[in-house]
């Protein structure tokens, strides 16, 4: 018997998710209404310990759909959550140069400098853990490993959260100041300090337009979903297991707005990408460079055995670039019966 909640804590990454879109929608307070007496969003908190929850997953009754990085740390380090879907819509994932670096292919990329951010007061630096993603599955396809590549570390002072609360004007996520050092290494490539970078989404898309870069490759468009696999790739649906315990009603209706979001998502391109402009801070057009003319087809939570894999082997890398404290057990930490109860549902209710 699930017991009454009081309130549920909910964030998403600014990338491509059924929750993003259930959220603006106002289809997951609609759903959770007379279930939940309130519905917050953690990113928009003035407390710094709500928002840095987004990235450890300790605040109780939350839900998380977004990059996996985060997830699969707060896991790793303990913190008692469950995965309750998978999402995965492929983005680009570039590996960019200047155009006078001479390097054309990712065999001229041994014996070069290549930038890497590192943010020295987070809980988990994932955009650097992203980044060696890339580049190492990249060199891999060559016979080359990361210790043929020269890394230069861009140190980044103060954390994700400290930019205060996140502002949604017109469902776009507008951050603090403190998120613009995330580029430093974008800085250091202009002035020629190295030789090559990572970007993904979006933003790369633009950013790679903007400068004139040349892209060495794009590791999101490989046809092996192994080298796609990175923190977007597949992303993750997570909540902590009270939720779960206590509250198994309101999982399951999370779920369920989801995977309703999405079905809408499936019928309506324009709009879905008008959707997912907002939720990236974009344009509608730099959101079909990034994530492709079908992406409202790409929106898709279930346990694809193909994204379990891919998970698995996205934290094996985690664990043994020791980004995560602990080896992380996919299979173990999958919790279904919310998605199957939704499903369920949802299935009852179309016949």
């Amino acid at each position: 018997m699930s017991e009454p909640l009081d309130t549920l804590w909910y964030t998403r990454c600014p990338v491509p998710t059924g929750l993003g879109i259930a959220v603006q929608k106002g289809w997951l307070e609609e759903g959770l209404r007379g279930q939940c007496a309130q519905i917050k969003s953690l990113r928009e908190s003035n407390d710094r310990a709500v928002r840095e929850s987004h990235f450890d997953h300790t605040l109780k009754n939350s839900v998380r759909h977004g990059g996996s990085i985060p997830a699969i740390w707060a896991h790793s380090a303990g913190r008692d959550t469950r995965l309750v879907g998978l999402s995965w819509a492929d983005e680009t994932q570039r590996i960019l140069t200047l155009p006078k670096s001479g390097i054309q292919s990712v065999k001229e990329l041994k014996g070069r400098r290549f930038g890497l951010p590192k943010w020295e007061n987070v809980q988990i630096d994932f955009p650097r853990a992203q980044a060696l993603r890339a580049l190492e599955n990249a060199l891999k396809l060559e016979g080359l490993a990361l210790a043929d590549v020269e890394l230069v570390d861009f140190p980044i002072g103060g954390g994700f959260s400290d930019g205060g609360p996140a502002r949604d004007v017109k469902g776009a996520y507008v951050f603090g100041a403190s998120r613009s050092g995330r580029n430093t290494e974008l800085v250091g490539l202009i002035r020629e300090e190295i030789d090559a970078i990572f970007l993904k989404g979006a933003s790369a898309a633009q950013t790679a337009h903007q400068f004139d870069l040349h892209t060495v490759i794009d590791v999101g468009a490989h046809p092996d979903p192994i080298i796609r696999s990175n923190n977007g790739t597949p992303r993750t649906l997570t909540v902590d297991r009270n939720l779960i315990d206590r509250h198994f009603d309101s999982a399951t209706r999370i779920l369920a707005e989801v995977l309703r979001a999405e079905d809408w998502a499936h019928q309506h391109p324009d709009e879905t990408r008008r959707f997912l402009a907002r939720e990236t801070n974009s344009s509608e057009y730099w959101v079909g460079v990034a994530y492709g003319e079908e992406a409202h087809l790409h929106l898709n939570t279930d346990f694809d055995a193909v994204s379990v894999r891919a998970l698995q082997d996205f934290s094996d890398f985690l664990h043994r670039q020791h980004f995560i404290p602990a080896a992380v057990d996919v299979a173990a930490w999958i919790d279904a019966r919310p998605y199957e109860a939704a499903a369920r549902a949802e299935t009852l209710r179309a016949a």
